[in-house]
């Protein structure tokens, strides 16, 4: 049996605010294969962005246990963290976060500088092509919103992850870059990447495999129709 990519096995994680204990995840547990494109949906507050940051090692469990590509994470020292993170998993934010007085290129080629690896620029090109980005001496205000997003995914390829996490990746895009932006990501997935989406969006949640909806911080199951109401009257 193939391993998973991502395997979360009762996920709490716990808070307190004052004498109340407040979970943020209460017993979540989902696999996610090679080549699959997860949709996560749920109202604000029902643990969305908490399970991202569980799954791609930016936080620790209070329970449970997260493997990663056949590794199991949850306890792992920081600094194998750091590293096992960098070399696995690929983030992709709403606002993009690129550095404004970088160019496109040089922003791709960020990751790489941080491991001190080689071949870094040809490495960066080869990635924004990949994307379909041809102004590759640009800085973020000469692109638009699409261009912007594309460069931020090159930049989460650039180092071949095996799991992409995505964070309302389409959120700020109109109606073609959202339909260019899909297209890369169903191209990832062939070639076998897993990718988690949190959305708001039910037309992008609709194009994924699966559809999750979180509610108090567990997994509910409520079908593709219910999930999607769900996402139409969620604000983040």
């Amino acid at each position: 049996m193939q391993t998973p990519i991502l395997q979360a096995t009762d996920v709490w994680r716990s808070y307190q605010r004052g004498s109340e204990t407040i979970h943020a995840l209460a017993g979540m547990s989902l696999t996610v294969q090679a080549g699959e494109m997860l949709g996560i949906v749920g109202r604000s507050g029902s643990g969305k962005t908490t399970f991202l940051n569980q799954a791609g090692c930016l936080d620790t469990p209070t329970k449970g246990n997260i493997n990663i590509c056949g590794t199991e994470v949850t306890g792992m020292p920081e600094k194998e963290l750091v590293a096992f993170r960098r070399d696995h998993i690929g983030f992709i934010f709403q606002l993009f976060y690129l550095i404004p007085t970088l160019t496109a290129v040089e922003n791709v080629e960020l990751p790489m500088i941080f491991a001190r690896e080689s071949r870094r620029r040809e490495r960066a090109l080869e990635a924004l092509e990949r994307v379909g980005l041809r102004e590759v001496n640009a800085l973020p205000h000469q692109l638009n919103g699409g261009d912007m997003q594309r460069v931020a995914i090159a930049r989460a390829l650039v180092r071949k992850p095996q799991l992409l996490l995505a964070d309302e990746p389409t959120g700020r895009l109109e109606h073609q870059s959202r339909t260019a932006i899909m297209d890369i990501f169903r191209g990832l997935q062939a070639e076998g990447l897993g990718i988690v989406i949190v959305t708001h969006d039910p037309t992008l949640a609709d194009e994924t495999d699966r559809i999750i909806e979180l509610r108090d911080g567990r997994i509910s199951s409520p079908g593709r129709d219910s999930a999607m109401e769900s996402s139409l009257k969620s604000e983040d």
